[in-house]
C-alpha cells in the first residue's frame, strides 16, 4: 500500500513545503493539496517548490475541477512541472465543490467532467484534443505522462470514474462503503471494456494517532461535515431512500442545517456539529497506531492501493512521524 499526505495550502507556503518534506522522509510517496483558490493559496505555485525540495514524491490536487482554469492551462501547468521534475504529478479531479461554490458558481456537470478528463490527459501527454470545438495540441511536450484520478461518491460519478479515470479517489475510510464503491467503479470499467485492476484505488481520510480517541474525534469531526456536503447533493438528486446510494452513507445528514465554506476542512467547523461520533469513527482513522494498522489492512484487502492522510488538525507533525515509524512499515512489510 502506498501512502499520501493531504494538506491545505494555508500560508505560509514554506510550512506546506516543510510538511511535505517531512512526509517524504517518513515514507509518504504522494503529496496532495486542496485546490480552492479563494479559500487557500494557489497550489500549483507551491507544487513547484514541493517538487524541488523532494526527490521521489508525486504531487497533485485533491482535487482540481474543469471550471476554475481552462483545460489547456491545466494541462500545460502539469506538463511544465513534469518537464521540470520528471513526470511526478497526478491530476486529481472532481466536479468542483468549494472552488466553484465559493466563487458563486455551480459545480460542473458529470458530462463536462468526463470530457475534461480526456482532454486534459491528452493535452498533457502531447496528443491532440478538441477544445471548444477546435483541435489543439501543445507542441513542446515530449514524453509527457499524466495519470488522472477522479473523486466520486454517487452512482453516476462512480460509473464515470470506471469508464474514464486512471484512478478513483474516495474521500472516506469506511470499509463497507469502500467495498461498495470500489465494486461500482470496477464494474463500470468492465462494462466499458477496460481492465478494472488497472484503476488505482485511493482512499483519503483524516488520521489521528492517539490514545485519546475523544480528542481525536473532535479534531476530525470536520470531515463528516465536508463529506456530508457531498452526500446532501446525492440525497437531493436521488432521494433519501432511492436505493441508488447506500443508506449507510446518507442517513447521518438528516440533521444537517447547511454548510459554511469559510470553515471548510478545518477543525472546529460549526457546520459539522450534526456529525455523530459513529460517523467520525467510521470515516476516519483514530486511536493508537495498532488501530490504524488494523483498519488499513482491511482496506488493503478490499483493493485499496493508497491511503492518503488528511493531516488537518493539531498534531500534523506527530501524525506524519507516527505513520513513518509504525503504520507505513507495517503495511509495507
Amino acid at each position: 500500500m502506498d501512502f499520501g499526505l493531504v494538506l491545505q495550502t494555508d500560508p505560509p507556503a514554506s510550512q506546506v513545503v516543510s510538511l511535505m518534506k517531512r512526509g517524504e522522509r517518513n515514507g509518504f510517496r504522494y503529496g496532495w493539496t486542496f485546490d480552492s483558490a479563494v479559500l487557500w493559496q494557489e497550489p500549483f505555485v507551491i507544487y513547484s517548490q514541493i517538487l524541488a525540495n523532494t526527490e521521489r514524491m508525486h504531487i497533485g490536487p485533491m482535487v482540481t475541477n474543469p471550471g476554475t482554469r481552462t483545460w489547456e492551462v491545466t494541462a500545460s501547468t502539469f506538463a511544465t512541472l513534469n518537464d521540470m521534475y520528471g513526470n511526478r504529478t497526478v491530476c486529481g479531479i472532481g466536479r468542483g465543490d468549494s472552488a466553484m461554490r465559493v466563487a458563486g458558481r455551480a459545480p460542473n456537470t458529470l458530462a463536462r467532467l468526463g470530457e475534461a478528463i480526456d482532454v486534459i490527459r491528452d493535452l498533457a501527454e502531447g496528443r491532440e484534443a478538441e477544445v471548444d470545438g477546435k483541435p489543439l495540441r501543445i507542441p513542446w511536450i515530449r514524453d509527457g505522462k499524466l495519470p488522472v484520478w477522479m473523486a466520486a461518491y454517487g452512482p453516476k460519478a462512480l460509473a464515470l470514474a470506471g469508464r474514464k479515470a486512471d484512478g478513483f479517489i474516495l474521500q472516506l475510510a469506511d470499509p463497507y462503503l469502500t467495498e461498495w464503491m470500489i465494486k461500482s467503479v470496477r464494474q463500470a470499467a468492465v462494462d466499458a471494456g477496460r481492465d478494472p485492476d488497472a484503476i488505482t484505488i485511493c482512499v483519503a481520510a483524516p488520521a489521528y494517532v492517539s490514545e485519546d480517541v475523544a480528542h481525536a474525534r473532535d479534531q476530525c469531526r470536520w470531515f463528516g461535515g465536508m463529506v456530508g456536503n457531498h452526500v446532501a447533493d446525492l440525497v437531493s438528486r436521488y432521494g433519501e431512500h432511492s436505493g441508488m446510494v447506500p443508506e449507510e452513507l446518507t442517513e447521518y445528514v438528516k440533521a444537517r442545517q447547511g454548510y459554511d465554506y469559510s470553515h471548510h476542512g478545518r477543525t472546529g467547523n460549526p457546520s459539522a456539529d450534526f456529525v455523530p461520533d459513529e460517523i467520525v469513527d467510521r470515516f476516519c482513522l483514530l486511536g493508537p497506531a495498532e488501530a490504524h494498522i488494523e483498519k488499513l489492512r482491511a482496506l488493503r484487502d478490499l483493493g485499496v492501493d493508497q491511503f492518503a492522510v488528511y493531516d488537518m488538525h493539531d498534531a500534523k507533525e506527530a501524525t506524519i512521524d507516527a505513520y513513518g515509524q509504525h503504520v507505513i512499515p507495517a503495511l509495507r512489510a
